[in-house]
């Protein structure tokens, strides 16, 4: 099936994913707040696939951009799904941008464009990758049943590392850290993403996981989980988490044998983009069933 992109310049917002397409990056852009922030990078804007009347929203990770779900987002769109894919808040441009932004302004565009699915089509499937995983399950949590289904690729619901017990004064101190980018296996795969963690933006993160891990038993859609073996960012134990917490009875988990943390770029990508094609397929099918 034929299907056709919108690669979406300027802002992040959900007027922009709804079809108001300006034909380049402007030299400056305004972000969902109205404040001023660096150029897009290239590759690094909101995407929309148009297709029929059951809509996916993508949400990509930490620091990362919607290229990181690009390939995902084309095979469903493939299957002739509508496919929305927004960029968050501080995301895309230059770290310093992320750091003047928090969880509930990336939540706002992810609920938005949730919205604006969920108005266009008959059902809406929410995946997400790494903290993405822990904003679809945001949605899941407010949304309840009005989220047809999770799709969640290494979803960071938890942290494991002692360093981040400084956090609260560390961020004060020094801006940012070394960045979390392209844990990919797979030979000459590149993650667009920054090359730095910013602290700020990091501290903000970690008190959005602890009111998603505190909600999760309102999780009640079905869920594909998809982890990676082998994962350099997030713990095992913060998918193991979500599965031991959320309420949903239709649970699927796929281990991921030869892929690190981004493995919507890495070896298994194409088990990921099978799953969820069938995935999508079932909850659609029990949807129209209902």
């Amino acid at each position: 099936m034929s299907h056709s992109v919108r690669r979406l310049s300027g802002d992040s917002g959900v007027d922009d994913v709804a079809g108001r397409v300006p034909s380049q990056v402007p030299p400056g852009v305004l972000d969902d707040d109205g404040t001023a922030m660096t150029r897009v990078m290239a590759g690094a804007e909101p995407l929309a696939f148009d297709g029929g009347e059951v809509g996916v929203l993508l949400c990509h990770g930490f620091t990362g951009t919607p290229a990181s779900m690009l390939p995902w987002a084309e095979h469903l769109a493939a299957d002739g799904y509508t496919v929305h894919v927004p960029r968050l808040p501080g995301h895309g441009t230059a770290w310093q941008d992320l750091n003047r932004t928090q969880w509930p302004d990336w939540y706002a565009t992810v609920d938005r464009a949730f919205r604006q699915l969920h108005a266009q089509c008959r059902v809406v499937v929410v995946g997400g990758l790494s903290m993405g995983g822990a904003l679809a399950l945001r949605l899941a949590e407010e949304h309840g049943a009005k989220v047809a289904g999770l799709m969640l690729v290494n979803p960071a619901v938890k942290i494991e590392d002692r360093r981040l017990l400084a956090l609260p004064v560390l961020r004060h101190l020094v801006p940012s850290l070394p960045g979390i980018a392209s844990d990919i296996k797979k030979p000459g795969e590149t993650e667009l993403a920054y090359d730095r963690t910013p602290l700020h933006a990091l501290h903000s993160m970690l008190a959005m996981y602890r009111e998603v891990v505190r909600d999760l038993a309102d999780v009640t859609s079905p869920l594909l989980l998809m982890r990676s073996r082998t994962d350099h960012v997030v713990p095992a134990s913060s998918s193991a988490l979500v599965l031991s917490r959320v309420s949903s009875t239709d649970v699927q988990e796929v281990v991921l044998e030869n892929s690190y943390h981004v493995a919507t770029q890495d070896h298994d990508a194409p088990m990921i983009f099978k799953e969820s094609s069938h995935f999508v397929a079932h909850v659609a099918g029990a949807a129209r069933a209902r």
